[in-house]
């Protein structure tokens, strides 16, 4: 395995991201970084899925989680690192309807970075609910309302171990997932 020349922040931060054990709904992989936003970047992406082929009928939703360091600092994060989100769930009739579905999906997150015990700064992001219809010939053939949540912040360490895992969670719960370990019960005539 060849060596990563990086300043030592970076590499720490990377370390921190290795070898962590998600809940089995959460198929994560890396992915390749944005571009040219920062000299330095990694990126990871979760597939929320019951189903441990990634079958399309248990789909939950997605989830992205970004480290960007530029040694230099840049003056919007306050600081060298920064960590970008975006969490993407379908939701169903009666939730995207909820005038809090944007306050609620705020809270979450809020509440899984300080029940991981992360240090942040500068929390920024949006809420977004998007309707789509898809028609074929004549009739609606299908539709469905999905929330988008991105966010950013700053993180006041360089391990990012409290960070990843408060990601994770959040995604799980925007993608309708309970409590770790608890299975949610599907009607007999559903298989896996």
């Amino acid at each position: 395995m060849s060596q990563i020349n990086a300043p030592a922040d970076f590499l720490t931060a990377l370390e921190s991201l290795k070898g962590h054990t998600f809940r089995h709904e959460l198929h994560v992989t890396q992915i390749p970084p944005p571009q040219r936003i920062a000299p330095w970047a990694v990126a990871l992406q979760a597939e929320v899925n019951d189903s441990p082929s990634l079958d399309p009928d248990f789909y939950r939703g997605n989830a992205k989680f970004v480290v960007l360091y530029d040694p230099s600092g840049q003056p919007a994060w306050d600081g060298t690192f920064r960590i970008v989100t975006y969490v993407a769930a379908p939701v169903d009739q009666a939730m995207s309807a909820d005038p809090l579905l944007g306050e609620v999906s705020w809270a979450w997150l809020v509440e899984s970075l300080e029940d991981e015990g992360t240090r942040y700064s500068n929390l920024t992001g949006t809420v977004t609910r998007s309707y789509n219809e898809t028609f074929g010939g004549l009739q609606l053939s299908s539709s469905r309302t999905d929330v988008e949540i991105r966010a950013s912040w700053t993180p006041l360490t360089v391990d990012l171990t409290d960070h990843l895992q408060a990601w994770a969670a959040y995604a799980a719960a925007v993608c309708g997932l309970g409590p770790d370990g608890v299975a949610s019960i599907r009607p007999v005539n559903e298989e896996m």
